[in-house]
């Protein structure tokens, strides 16, 4: 007899902000993603404690898709991040360390959630619309008739990730292949709206670094191919190669119990029959003068015979990964069916060829034009690799969304500690309408923005793992990084070469304040300028389109997690 348990009334929990069990959970997550965050962040090893996979990774995709978070407020803020990431794929730690700081901050202030939810958005849509603005002194434009922005781009990303265990020749020598491969996706000759193509990476693991390359095209492993023996491929009259691409099992499988039954006449074989049209739709292939066939499954060894006899190449096990990429390269459609066969779903190549690469063999399909290209990414081991597969697959979405928006954003915590120099100074200069509009008076307008700009700037603060001072400039309003060993009361300008991102050197006799300063003490600030020379080569840059998707999101979420009043636990 089954055993019945009374079903558990739901928990309820009130406040639950002002719970110690929040504060301490808060704490320990901001500090397990600041401790990541940068390019000397710490690594974070990350498993299930029963065994298993072991993720080595100091990225913002990785450690929430591992970290078990328990807490439902924080879930809320783990899910805001990783939506952010599915859809931008960078900036994930600076959204994350951003909305915990704004969070905590925010909480210990004497102020009605409600007003600091008010005064918050009017920040953010200060920030917002300096950003945008032509006069904002943290944004670069990206020329795309010069490589030079995009390079830097591209190496940020790069030198994020510690993981990846690179050297500067191996960041410098992939920087270059990511931004070719990027080149190749993006066609040649637009009519009306531009459609970019894709870049597939292809694992060679227990390789050099610097023995990745890129191919225009595809790559597919086939194991069993013969490198002695030439490629015997039937071309058309205009020297071009026929395609045919199948997403169905040609291996002649018997028909499947599950899909019903079928009843077969005494004498007849099903697999006699299968094989027999499968070398039909052999004959026919060869007749429509196809050069190449291409199976998403399995190919019958008897049909893979017949046709490279009749000089058809045939690849199979191409993968579910490789279908849509290949139609797109090659004009084919899918052919769902072995039992109809039309000339219209043929597309074509300009060539086929067989790659080499440590002891994998693949075939080489080069198209006519090169929207697909292939990634062959080789590092020393699987650890390293998955990190670095990451990384590019950040860095080339990156890419894709300056396309769209051609500007960056200043790196190396710039961005942030100039952001929070421009808040203190608009939240100075402000009319006493807008506290009205905003029914809050200046003090509590002065406690939000001030918690504001200290939750931007403990962003740049986490940038700094290895002790020393961090300081802003007064007249940029930029981040520098004094080297530990040094007393506070040290000249900083002897001290300091170059902000962050690199765009400032220490040529002027600038003023300095101390990042680390107490939460709540008044700070008073001008307008930040724009340096006036740009240093050109080597900047920290961040992607706009994300960093700027970060910002609204960490203060969105914070807002909304600010607003939690009760929490409803289902315990069954």
């Amino acid at each position: 007899m089954s055993h019945f348990e009374a079903k558990k009334p739901p928990l309820f929990i009130s406040e639950p902000l002002t719970k110690d069990i929040f504060s301490q959970s808060l704490s320990l997550l901001s500090r397990i993603l600041k401790s990541c965050y940068g390019p000397a962040g710490r690594l974070k090893q990350l498993h299930n404690g029963v065994g298993g996979y072991v993720c080595t990774t100091s990225q913002s995709s990785a450690i929430l898709g591992h970290l078990s978070v328990s807490h439902p407020v924080l879930r809320v803020l783990t899910a805001s991040v990783q939506n952010h990431v599915s859809r931008f794929s960078d900036c994930g730690l600076f959204t994350a360390i951003l909305c915990s700081s704004l969070v905590e901050n925010f909480k210990s202030l004497n102020v009605a959630p409600c007003t600091v939810t008010k005064i918050s958005k009017h920040l953010l849509g200060l920030c917002m619309d300096y950003l945008r603005s032509e006069g904002c002194g943290c944004r670069v434009s990206v020329d795309f008739s010069s490589v030079e922005t995009l390079l830097c781009l591209v190496r940020s990303v790069l030198t994020s990730k510690p993981a990846c265990m690179l050297s500067k020749a191996e960041v410098d020598h992939l920087t270059t292949l990511i931004l070719k491969a990027f080149m190749f996706t993006v066609p040649c000759h637009v009519e009306t709206s531009a459609v970019l193509g894709k870049c597939i990476i292809v694992p060679v693991k227990g390789r050099r670094v610097v023995d990745s390359t890129v191919l225009p095209g595809i790559l597919i492993e086939t194991p069993e191919i013969k490198l002695a023996k030439p490629l015997s491929v039937k071309r058309t009259c205009s020297n071009m190669i026929k395609v045919a691409l199948f997403c169905v099992s040609m291996s002649g499988d018997c028909f499947n119990p599950e899909e019903g039954t079928i009843t077969v006449h005494q004498g007849i074989s099903l697999e006699v029959s299968e094989l027999n049209q499968l070398l039909d739709v052999g004959k026919q292939l060869v007749h429509d003068e196809v050069g190449l066939v291409v199976c998403q499954k399995v190919i019958h060894p008897s049909v893979k015979q017949y046709l490279k006899e009749n000089h058809v190449f045939p690849v199979d096990r191409a993968g579910l990964s490789l279908m849509e990429p290949l139609s797109r390269m090659t004009g084919s459609k899918p052919i769902a069916s072995i039992h109809s066969l039309s000339a219209c779903c043929y597309g074509s190549l300009k060539d086929v060829c067989i790659e080499s690469f440590a002891s994998k063999h693949f075939v080489h399909l080069i198209p006519n034009d090169t929207v697909i290209c292939s990634l062959i990414l080789c590092n020393r081991n699987e650890t390293a690799w998955d990190e670095l597969k990451r990384a590019c697959e950040t860095a080339e979405h990156v890419l894709q969304l300056t396309i769209k928006e051609p500007l960056a954003l200043l790196g190396g915590g710039c961005t942030e500690t100039h952001l929070a120099s421009y808040i203190r100074h608009k939240s100075c200069n402000l009319s006493t309408s807008s506290f009205t509009d905003m029914d809050c008076s200046q003090t509590q307008y002065q406690l939000v923005a001030d918690g504001f700009c200290h939750s931007l700037e403990s962003v740049a603060c986490s940038l700094n793992h290895d002790g020393g001072e961090i300081v802003t400039d007064m007249v940029y309003g930029h981040c520098w990084f004094v080297p530990s060993g040094f007393p506070s009361a040290s000249n900083w300008s002897d001290l300091v070469s170059k902000c962050g991102c690199g765009i400032n050197g220490n040529t002027e006799n600038l003023n300095w304040r101390l990042l680390q300063g107490q939460f709540g003490s008044p700070v008073i600030q001008g307008c930040p300028e724009e340096p006036s020379v740009k240093i050109a080569d080597f900047l920290t840059l961040d992607c706009f389109a994300a960093k700027c998707s970060g910002l609204q999101v960490a203060v969105e979420t914070a807002n909304l997690i600010l607003d939690l009043s009760y929490v409803i636990e289902d315990q069954n």
